[in-house]
């Protein structure tokens, strides 16, 4: 069984974002395994990827609220192993610490994400995840949609092929880290690994950058995806779509959508149950009758028995929403709201007044009539 991350770090529920930072990099000095003996060393690794994880987790807002509300069963559910750990910000922690390249990229290359560590990674990374929210209806969330949205990211700049060299010139090796991006030297126990400050990490220098890509390499664009929006998803739910994240050396990351639901102005929907007020005449309620109800698959035809009172709550099976796991799909529910006329004829209020006097009921109550006196009684 996982650990509680709080306890991992020594932090309590409510510490903050510089808590946790601060903790995890005080653990990190301790743990990592550069600073152990060697028949400690595999016992540190995997003392430094627990600390690792619960900070990845807790120092992502939305991963640390899904954590808070649902516990390692939340994460499990929602992330992968690698997602837990990407785009987690590593660099800040580790920067200048005088950590062994090798080791550094061992440990955490384990987990298959980029450390965000300064300096060129011997290993290819793919491109960072994007992160998108997009808003549908309820109606569209009931019914699945396919939608168009425009996403900004980099993609690879053709006039140089990415090199972000001018077109007919090209990068050279560094000469000063010989193409590693860092410049390592040994002191005693410790490798002092630091960014190339010629290259700065790349690795290569470029005398004549590309004009179009101003030498990044990359250009900003906006792309149109078509997504499919299944049936069921709910406020929280996230897509992800494959390969249409950022652009790296090995690839694509991917593009997570997170979706909301727009509030309805008749339906309100608690997990997979719709539920809604249905107005229902008086004579309806008290005679009974067959009133039509508007659900998100259409109307249907529903019976109201005689002496129905207001706040009945009926069901109507099946009618609710689709289950994103092909389970059977929730109830609707229609709570009746007795409707009191707000105008009445010369003749309805006569028929009214013989029901009262029928009744044995007074209408004349502080001057009241009987049609007031119901609306204070239903309202």
């Amino acid at each position: 069984m996982k650990r509680d991350y709080y306890e991992i770090l020594g932090l309590k529920k409510d510490s903050s974002e510089a808590d946790i930072k601060k903790a995890y990099r005080k653990l990190a000095l301790s743990h990592h395994p550069d600073r152990v003996a060697p028949e400690k060393k595999k016992e540190a690794e995997e003392k430094f990827k627990e600390i690792s994880e619960a900070y990845a987790v807790l120092s992502d807002t939305k991963k640390r609220q899904t954590y808070d509300q649902y516990g390692h069963a939340g994460i499990d559910q929602n992330f992968t192993q690698e997602d837990i750990f990407r785009n987690a910000d590593f660099s800040s922690i580790f920067e200048n610490m005088g950590f062994g390249g090798d080791m550094f990229e061992d440990i955490f290359g384990s987990f298959g994400f980029d450390s965000g560590r300064s300096g060129r990674s011997r290993r290819a990374r793919r491109g960072k995840d994007i992160q998108y929210e997009f808003d549908l209806t309820l109606e569209e969330a009931y019914s699945g949609v396919t939608k168009t949205i425009k996403v900004p990211r980099h993609d690879l700049c053709l006039a140089c092929a990415g090199s972000g060299a001018k077109p007919g010139t090209q990068a050279k090796t560094c000469a000063r880290c010989q193409g590693r991006g860092q410049v390592i030297t040994d002191s005693g126990f410790f490798r002092m690994a630091q960014t190339c400050p010629q290259c700065r990490g790349e690795g290569k220098t470029i005398s004549e950058f590309c004009p179009t890509c101003q030498g990044k390499g990359t250009i900003r664009v906006t792309r149109k995806i078509d997504v499919k929006f299944p049936a069921g998803v709910d406020t929280g739910s996230q897509l992800r779509v494959q390969g249409e994240g950022e652009i790296g050396q090995a690839g694509r990351g991917d593009l997570y959508i997170y979706i909301r639901i727009h509030d309805h102005e008749i339906f309100q929907r608690q997990g997979l149950d719709i539920y809604m007020n249905l107005p229902v005449s008086f004579a309806k309620a008290a005679l009974g009758a067959q009133v039509s109800v508007q659900t998100l698959g259409g109307n249907v035809t529903m019976d109201i028995p005689s002496g129905t009172q207001s706040g009945k709550m009926f069901r109507l099976k099946g009618k609710g929403m689709p289950s994103l796991q092909g389970g059977p799909s929730g109830n609707q529910y229609a709570r009746v709201m007795i409707s009191v006329p707000t105008k009445l004829s010369a003749e309805q209020r006569k028929l009214l007044e013989e029901y009262a006097r029928i009744s044995n009921e007074d209408i004349s109550v502080n001057g009241g009539s009987f049609s007031e006196k119901i609306k204070k009684v239903f309202k």
